[in-house]
Formats: C-alpha cells, structure tokens, sequence
C-alpha cells in the first residue's frame, strides 16, 4: 500500500466522471478545513494480507499524521497512480470502510471521496515539512 497525505488548509471536490459502472451515482461536491487528505493506493500484495491488518498499519499511520498536523479530520482519497500494482476495488473499498469506521471510534471526524469516481480537486497546502507525508506501507 503507498500513502500520501498532506495536510490542507482547504480541500474541496466534485465528481467529474464516473469510472466504476456499479458505483452508485454521486453528483455533489464535498469541502474540508484543516484536515489531511491520505492518498491511498491499495496494491495487489495487500490481498494476499489479512484485512484488519493492513486496516491497522493504514489507521496508525494516518492517526500519527493528524497529529503532527493537529489535526483530527481525515480525508480517505482513492488514487491508483502511485505504483503499477492495483486491488481489486472490492478489497480496496472494504479497507476504507473500515480504516473510516476505526477513525472515527477513536475520536476524528472521518470522511471518504466517492469511490470509483474522477474528482475536481482544488488543495489549498501550506509548505511545512510535515504537510506531505510519503509511506509505503
């Protein structure tokens, strides 16, 4: 799994196409303050693991972000470009349900863009060491 998150001051999107015919029809937008936005790319490999665990490492790693940036909002983006290796949507969306559901027991406001979808970005990040976050998880 590759992750990168960045901490934004603003974050905003809007479905532009939809690229998973049974992905149910989402046609509003969403905007953040202050929170991260994790990047997240489920890679074939991961399939092979247990799904609570790769859940665990994924939550640890955001949660320890947050806090860096003070923060306790998180953004869980879909971004199937940062390695060559993919899961298969079903395995992926299931360890954001639950990477989303862990989150929020802990305390954090918890949120997902709409899986299987292009969105209109607009991110507002400031440039501080800690406000982007690479890890191969």
């Amino acid at each position: 799994m590759k992750v990168l998150v960045i901490y934004c001051k603003n974050f905003s999107y809007l479905p532009a196409a939809k690229s998973l015919i049974d992905t149910e029809e989402v046609t509003e937008g969403r905007e953040f303050q202050d929170c991260i936005v994790a990047f997240i790319q489920v890679e074939d490999e991961d399939e092979s693991r247990e799904l609570s665990g790769r859940e665990k490492k994924l939550v640890n790693h955001l949660k320890w972000t947050a806090r860096k940036n003070e923060t306790n909002t998180v953004v869980l983006h879909s971004f199937a470009h940062l390695s060559d290796s993919k899961a298969s949507s079903g395995y992926t969306l299931s360890l954001f349900d639950l990477a989303q559901k862990r989150l929020q027991q802990g305390g954090y406001t918890a949120e997902q863009t709409p899986f299987g979808y292009f969105l209109d970005l607009k991110i507002e990040a400031p440039g501080f060491s800690l406000a982007r976050i690479w890890a191969s998880l």
